[in-house]
């Protein structure tokens, strides 16, 4: 789908604030409710709005223990890929998980309360995974930079 600028506009105040109203966005855009109904429903329609997320203070809800866990597989056979894949997803403190070229095989982004909540995600789900060969882990001590916007 070809975006022009009224397209981009919306899709930039949307990721700033998706609760604003059709009547917010439509003040500053400078056109009808109805016509920015439209354009919402046309760009959810199409697949570029994906859907509406609330985001949460990782802080507040005790999960502010950042890991990023590099994975290597024993094998790449496409059994083991798929197998590694479904388990991962239905691990919840696993929040992105990316297959990758170079080194590793995986990237996770791990949300958990602390240390020890992240040792024991490692030894009771992590490690339960068979063909997992290697894990190196790293820990956050700070976040620079953090965006779920996508640049236009």
């Amino acid at each position: 789908m070809k975006l022009d600028a009224i397209d981009t506009q919306l899709l930039n105040f949307l990721q700033d604030d998706a609760k604003q109203t059709n009547k917010e966005l439509a003040s500053k855009l400078d056109m009808s409710v109805t016509a920015v109904y439209e354009r919402i429903k046309k760009l959810e329609k199409a697949g570029v709005i994906d859907k509406y997320v609330a985001l949460l203070n990782k802080e507040s809800i005790g999960k502010a223990f950042v890991a990023f866990c590099h994975i290597k597989l024993v094998k790449h056979s496409q059994v083991l890929v798929n197998q590694f894949e479904k388990e991962i997803a239905t691990i919840d403190e696993v929040l992105e998980a990316y297959h990758l070229s170079g080194d590793y095989d995986y990237l996770l982004k791990v949300h958990v309360k602390d240390m020890a909540t992240f040792r024991e995600f490692m030894v009771n789900k992590l490690t339960n995974i068979a063909h997992i060969g290697s894990n190196n882990s790293m820990f956050v001590i700070s976040e620079v930079k953090h965006t779920t916007a996508v640049n236009i």
